[in-house]
């Protein structure tokens, strides 16, 4: 029988309010049990720190040139990971085996082969007197892969649990991504565009708000038909409607700035869930990620597609930690050695350990 191991998993979204942490009891295999889900906001000066950085870097030369910057922000977000992980494991029932660490990604392109995560897994282990899985997508890349997503062997699993096959799991994250699990449970994955990112960014430049809370300020708006039509005739014109996984820098807002904060909005979820629709592998949905709660994009791509969506939430999963579950997954597979990535899922030549284990 495989050995079972207790797992806090953290994950710093592309939101950047803050970390997500959820302990999990697994083999990595076939069987888990969530055990409690956790979560730190950031305050809003570390906040402005990690999107002022996030925002300075559109490009590999970037990376280089603010090197020192991005070395001191990384070993302090680490600092505020060991302290969240020092909270949960002092009140928590359970001797914590393995700590999954994701970071924070703060540049991503696979043709570049580099994904770059600030998280120091040394100083983690260090600080926590743990072992730590952390730097997980660098074997997917040198391997050919995109580095993402790599949510979709959990995915699996939770679909297995919950009995549920010939359906998607939508992640509405910054970027929007797939797992389509099929008849057999066989999955397969892929990124589909814009999530939250273009509609968090407008909303961010344009109010004292960092998002649209329920799309009430984009339901209170009047789509621009003609921008949306230019927008989405070059997304489907051009080569990165091809690529199979993104990165936020690869959308932008500019074409929406002549709008009222409410037309952009609107607009802009239009744009969102035109790409989603057209690209999604099933009709058959189960939403999570931040973007399942902006009720009028939900409303909207419901709209598209003629089909109720379902909240993972339905299955009495918490869909706000769904990532943080899946990299504490990950980590007991990178423990033990199993694929994480698959040709499938990431486009890598074939299925792929990941992983360092500090």
């Amino acid at each position: 029988m495989s050995k079972n191991f207790y797992c806090l998993g953290m994950m710093s979204g592309t939101s950047m309010d803050g970390i997500d942490g959820s302990i999990i009891y697994s083999n990595g295999i076939d069987n888990f049990e969530v055990i409690e889900n956790f979560y730190c906001k950031y305050d809003s000066i570390f906040n402005n720190k990690l999107s002022d950085i996030r925002n300075k870097i559109v490009n590999l030369k970037d990376l280089k040139y603010h090197e020192n910057e991005l070395n001191k922000l990384e070993k302090e977000i680490t600092i505020l990971h060991a302290e969240f992980a020092n909270k949960i494991l002092k009140n928590s029932n359970n001797e914590i085996d393995l700590i999954g660490f994701h970071g924070h990604t703060i540049y991503h392109n696979p043709e570049e082969k580099i994904s770059k995560q600030l998280g120091d897994g040394r100083l983690l282990s260090q600080l926590l007197k743990k072992k730590i899985a952390y730097n997980f997508r660098e074997n997917d890349i040198n391997n050919s892969g995109n580095g993402a997503p790599l949510a979709p062997i959990y995915h699996s699993a939770i679909a297995k649990k919950i009995k549920k096959n010939n359906v998607v799991f939508l992640n509405i994250g910054g970027i929007s991504n797939e797992t389509f699990i099929d008849e057999k449970y066989k999955f397969s994955a892929k990124d589909l565009g814009p999530g939250n990112c273009l509609l968090d960014s407008w909303i961010r430049q344009k109010t004292k708000n960092k998002y649209d809370k329920d799309g009430f300020i984009a339901r209170s708006g009047k789509v621009n038909k003609i921008l949306l039509d230019q927008s989405l005739d070059i997304y489907f014109n051009n080569e990165i409607n091809n690529k199979r996984s993104y990165d936020i820098n690869d959308f932008d807002i500019s074409t929406f700035r002549g709008l009222t904060v409410e037309d952009g909005a609107a607009t802009i979820i239009e744009y969102t869930i035109e790409i989603i629709a057209n690209k999604i592998s099933s009709k058959n949905i189960i939403a999570c990620g931040g973007g399942r709660k902006n009720k009028y994009l939900v409303e909207r791509l419901e709209n598209k597609i003629k089909k109720k969506i379902v909240n993972i939430d339905d299955f009495k999963i918490d869909g706000d930690f769904v990532e943080s579950q899946a990299f504490a997954y990950l980590a007991i597979r990178s423990l033990l050695n199993l694929d994480i990535s698959f040709p499938s899922t990431t486009g890598c030549n074939n299925d792929t350990t990941g992983g360092t284990i500090i």
